[in-house]
Order: C-alpha cells, then structure tokens, then sequence
C-alpha cells in the first residue's frame, strides 16, 4: 500500500456523537480527543509522517460558551501533559492559527511545547487552532503586502513558494490526503491553499468512533487512486 505522507484530519460529529448517547456535546469532545491522542501513534507506526487536524476553526468561538470554554479546557489538558507524551514518541508539536486570541497561558504553553519538541525526528503533529483559512491567506498576504511597502519586495517577484512561506503551515509539506469524519462533503476553511492537489476521502464514521481500521480503508483508498498534477499522473 502507497501510505500518504502527510494526512489532514478535519474531526468531525463529536457532538452528534454525544447526543445519540444523550450525552452534552462536551462529552463527545472529551473523547474526540482521546482518539486523536491514539491516532498520532496509529498514524506514525502506519508510516504516515505528517499528520495534521481541524481542533477549533475560526468560526468556533460562536458556540455556546460552555462547548467554547470545554474546549479551551481540553486544550489547556492537552498541552500540560504533551510535552511528556512527545518526548515518549519522539514526536514533534506545531499549532497554527492565529494565536492572538487565545489566553496567554496557553499561548506560553504553545510556545513551550514547540520549543520543547523542536528536534523531534518522529511524527509531525500539527493542531490547528483559531484557525481558518482564509484568515490564514490574508495574514500572510498581509505580511507580504508590508514587505512590498518597504521595499523589500517588487510586487511581480511574488510567486506561489513565497506566499507558501509566509502561510502558518510554512516549512510543511501539503496533504496528500484530507479525510473528513461525519460524512459531511465540505472544506470548513481548513488548508484551502494547501489542499489543491490533495485526496480526499469522506467517511460517515462520527469522529470518536473513528478507529485504525477506518484509518487503514482511508489509506487503501487514496493507495488506489490515479494520482496527477496537471495532467501528469504521479510517480510512485
């Protein structure tokens, strides 16, 4: 099986996951990130190298403020114990999204944990949270619009890899595979630019549900399709 390189999670249906047990959607959250936790070990002993999720879009501060601060609070456990957990697995940590808006204790422990994970050879685990894509692209467009009035850039001298570089995923390959939980067939602003030439595979497994067999059949499934670029099929 041709294993992708760098898969794109968007975690979906915690919520309705909790509702059809009768749980709060808070609890479906609790265990969507037990799962992630288990997956960025499946994934990396799968061959998988980069794996990156959807944690908290944008749009997600609309939510009612207990699903919001249940979130935060995951988040807050998440990145207490990572450190520990990353060191075990030699995995590496990046978060991307605009960071201004979350508290500072979080943000520090951000900046701790990839500072502490830096060097990390194993599993490229990348959380995006407060992000969204758009936001993403004009924060970049924005840095590279500031560079054009200093001087330190010639407007026809921006090209695709620049813009790249200044996008919060710089210096990380683009998917080659996206998979969707919950069966829902939309991008919900996560990696637009990055995911031009990615596959994408949808599941209607909720996403705590979502297991190293559904894993493996997203896997199988990108293994068995004609990749190309512009009309090249890929070489493999």
């Amino acid at each position: 099986m041709n294993v992708p390189s760098h898969v794109a999670i968007i975690l979906d249906g915690n919520g309705r996951w909790a509702k059809a047990k009768g749980m709060p959607r808070t609890y479906g959250h609790a265990q969507g990130a037990k799962v992630v936790e288990d997956m960025c070990e499946i994934a990396w002993n799968m061959g998988i190298k980069y794996l990156t999720v959807y944690a908290f879009s944008t749009e997600n501060w609309s939510r009612p403020s207990e699903e919001v601060s249940t979130l935060m609070k995951l988040l807050r456990d998440y990145l207490k114990n990572c450190i520990k957990r990353a060191s075990k697995n030699n995995m590496r940590v990046r978060v991307i999204g605009d960071k201004t808006r979350l508290d500072e204790d979080i943000r520090s422990s951000i900046a701790e944990l990839e500072e502490a994970t830096a060097g990390f050879t194993g599993l490229n685990f990348t959380i995006a949270i407060n992000y969204g894509s758009r936001d993403e692209i004009r924060r970049a467009l924005t840095d590279i619009s500031t560079e054009v009035k200093k001087g330190n850039i010639e407007p026809s001298n921006i090209t695709e890899a620049m813009i790249s570089s200044h996008l919060d995923t710089a210096g990380i390959p683009d998917p080659d595979l996206l998979i969707r939980t919950s069966g829902e067939l939309r991008l919900s602003n996560f990696l637009l630019w990055q995911i031009s030439y990615s596959e994408i595979y949808v599941t209607d497994k909720l996403w705590p549900d979502f297991t190293k067999e559904d894993l493996e059949k997203a896997c199988e499934a990108y293994s068995k399709r004609n990749r190309k670029f512009g009309g090249v099929k890929e070489e493999s």
